[in-house]
C-alpha cells in the first residue's frame, strides 16, 4: 500500500516537473519572439529617422546653395556698379584735365588782355589830366569875364532851370491827363489790358498744420500705442508727422502736403470713433480714406467744371482742379482763386469782344502747375503750360497759362487777360493773408516815405495800405506843387516798395480862417 502511494506521489511529482519545464520553454519562445519584433521595429524607426535626417540635410543644403547664389549675384552686381563708377570717375578726370588745360589758356589770354588794358588806362589817365588842366583854365577865364565864381553861376542856372522844368512838367502832365480823358473810349481796351499787371510779391502764410480735436486726453495714449507702435504706423502710412504734446484735447498733424494732412485727419477720426487702433487696422483705414479722398477730389473737379461751363477737359486736368481744394496760395484757397479768375477772365473777354469761353478755360487752368503729382524744378506757370500741352489743350490756352507771370512771350490777347485777372483776384482786399509785422511795416514805410518831402505836415495810410492821404501846409506848397508832389510820391512808391494792387495818393491842401464872436 505504501509502495502504491509512493509511486502515485512520484508520478505526480514527475508530471509537475514536466509541466513546469513545458511552460518555461513556452515562455522562452515568447520572450525571444518579442525581442525579435522589438529589434525589427527599432530597425524600422532607425531607417525612418535616417531618412528624415537626410531630407533635412538636403533642404538645408538647397537653402545654403540658394543663399550662396544670391550673394554671388549681389557681389557680381556690386562689382559691375563699381566698374561703371570707376569708368565714370576716369571720364570725369579726363574731362577735368581737359578743362584745366582750357583754363590755363584762358588765364594766359586774360593776362595779355590785362596788360593791354593797363596800358590803355595809363594813356587815358594822361589825357584826363590834360583835359582837367584845360577845363580849369577855361573856368578861370570865364570867372574873370563874368565876375561870378563857378559855384554861384551853377546854382543860379540850376534854380532857373528847376523852376522852369517843374512848371513845364506840371502843364505837360495836365495836358496828358486831359487828352487821356477825351480819348478814354478809344483807348479803353489798351488801358484795361496794360494798366493792371502787377502781381502780389509778399511772403504768404502757408498752412502746414492741422489741429485734430479729441474728447479726452485718454485717447492720446491709445493713439500712441504700446511703445509708440500705433503712432509710428500712422505716420508711415500717411507721411504726416503727428505731434502729441501737453495741449489739452488736441493733436497736431504737421506736413506740407494738404491732401496727406486731410487723409491723416479723416483716418484718425475714423479710428477714434471705431475704437480699434492697432497697426493692421490703421493701414486698412488709411487705404480706405485715400480712396475716399481721391474720389472726392475727382468729384470736386467735375463739379467745378460743370459750374463754370468748361467742357472737354482731360480727366487728369479735372483731377488736378479737384486737388486745388486742398492747396492755398498766399493764404488764399487755390480752387476759389481759380474760379474767381475764370469768371473775371470771362467778363473781361466779353468787354473786349474776345471769346469768353476760352478766357474762362484759361483762367481756370492758369495755376494748374501748383498741384502736380511730382515736383519738377520748373516755375508753376511753365509747368502748367507743359501739362496743358500734354493733355491736348489748344496752343492759345497753353500760352496764356505759361505767360501769366511774364516767364515767356505772350502770343495772344488771352495771356494779358489771364495775367490781369490773376492780379485782380489776388490783390483785392481780404483775398490773401499777410504777416501782421510786415503789414504794419509797410504802412509805416508808406507814411515815412511821404513825410520825407518838404512841406508835408501829416500822412495817413488808409484802406489797408491801398490809399495814402498826404496833408501839406497851405503856406508852404501851392496848388501846382501839390500835383507835382502827388506824382513824385507815386513814382517813389513804385520804385522803392513792393505791394499788391495799386496805391492811391491823395495830397490835401486847405486854408482855414478861424475867428470867434464874443
Amino acid at each position: 500500500m505504501e509502495m502504491i502511494i509512493i509511486s502515485i506521489v512520484a508520478s505526480l511529482i514527475a508530471g509537475g516537473v514536466l509541466a513546469w519545464l513545458g511552460m518555461r520553454h513556452l515562455a522562452n519562445s515568447k520572450y525571444n519572439s518579442l525581442i525579435r519584433e522589438a529589434e525589427k521595429e527599432a530597425e524600422v524607426v532607425k531607417k525612418n529617422k535616417l531618412l528624415e535626417v537626410k531630407e533635412k540635410f538636403l533642404h538645408l543644403q538647397a537653402d545654403l546653395e540658394k543663399q550662396v547664389s544670391q550673394r554671388n549675384a549681389k557681389l557680381q552686381s556690386t562689382e559691375a556698379k563699381l566698374k561703371q563708377k570707376e569708368m565714370t570717375v576716369a571720364q570725369r578726370q579726363e574731362e577735368l584735365q581737359r578743362k584745366n588745360g582750357e583754363v590755363e589758356v584762358i588765364k594766359e589770354n586774360l593776362a595779355a588782355q590785362l596788360e593791354l588794358i593797363e596800358k590803355k588806362k595809363q594813356e587815358i589817365e594822361k589825357k584826363k589830366q590834360e583835359l582837367e588842366k584845360m577845363h580849369q583854365s577855361e573856368i578861370e577865364h570865364l570867372e574873370a569875364i563874368s565876375g561870378l565864381s563857378a559855384d554861384e553861376a551853377r546854382e543860379r542856372l540850376i534854380d532857373s532851370l528847376k523852376d522852369t522844368a517843374k512848371a513845364d512838367a506840371a502843364a505837360y502832365v495836365n495836358d496828358i491827363v486831359e487828352e487821356a480823358k477825351m480819348t478814354a473810349n478809344k483807348e479803353a481796351k489798351k488801358i484795361v489790358i496794360q494798366s493792371i499787371q502787377r502781381v502780389a510779391t509778399e511772403t504768404a502764410i502757408e498752412n502746414s498744420i492741422t489741429v485734430f480735436h479729441i474728447d479726452s486726453d485718454e485717447i492720446k495714449g491709445r493713439i500712441i500705442g504700446r511703445e509708440g507702435r500705433n503712432i509710428r504706423a500712422l505716420e508711415a502710412a500717411t507721411g504726416i508727422e503727428i505731434v502729441v504734446d501737453d495741449t489739452p484735447e488736441a493733436i497736431v498733424l504737421s506736413g506740407f502736403d494738404p491732401v496727406r494732412r486731410e487723409i491723416a485727419r479723416l483716418a484718425l477720426h475714423q479710428l477714434v470713433q471705431d475704437g480699434r487702433i492697432h497697426p493692421a487696422r490703421i493701414e486698412e483705414v488709411v487705404n480706405k480714406v485715400k480712396k475716399q479722398v481721391e474720389e472726392e477730389v475727382i468729384e470736386t473737379g467735375k463739379r467745378t467744371t460743370i459750374d463754370l461751363g468748361v467742357h472737354g477737359l482731360h480727366p487728369e486736368l479735372i483731377r488736378m482742379i479737384g486737388k486745388m481744394k486742398y492747396r492755398s496760395s498766399y493764404g488764399q484757397n487755390l480752387l476759389q482763386h481759380a474760379r474767381e479768375t475764370a469768371n473775371l477772365c470771362s467778363v473781361m473777354a466779353s468787354e473786349l469782344g474776345l471769346n469768353p469761353k476760352k478766357a474762362k478755360r484759361a483762367g481756370l487752368l492758369h495755376d494748374i502747375g501748383k498741384v502736380p503729382d511730382d515736383e519738377p524744378e520748373l516755375p508753376h506757370a511753365i509747368l502748367g503750360m507743359k501739362l496743358c500741352e500734354k493733355y491736348k489743350e489748344k496752343p492759345d490756352i497753353s500760352n496764356a497759362v505759361g505767360a501769366h507771370h511774364d516767364e515767356m512771350e505772350m502770343q495772344t490777347l488771352l495771356a494779358p487777360i489771364v495775367q490781369v485777372c490773376d492780379a485782380i483776384s489776388g490783390a483785392r482786399p481780404g483775398a490773401r493773408r499777410e504777416i501782421v509785422e510786415a503789414y504794419i511795416k509797410r504802412l509805416n514805410d508808406l507814411e515815412q516815405l511821404a513825410l520825407a518831402y518838404p512841406g508835408v505836415v501829416k500822412t495817413y495810410a488808409i484802406q489797408a495800405g491801398r490809399e495814402l492821404r498826404v496833408i501839406v501846409g497851405a503856406d508852404k506848397i501851392d496848388d501846382k506843387e501839390t500835383e507835382n508832389l502827388s506824382n513824385e510820391i507815386a513814382k517813389k512808391i513804385q520804385d522803392e516798395m513792393t505791394y499788391p494792387g495799386q496805391v492811391k495818393i491823395t495830397v490835401i491842401r486847405e486854408t482855414r480862417a478861424v475867428s470867434y464872436a464874443k
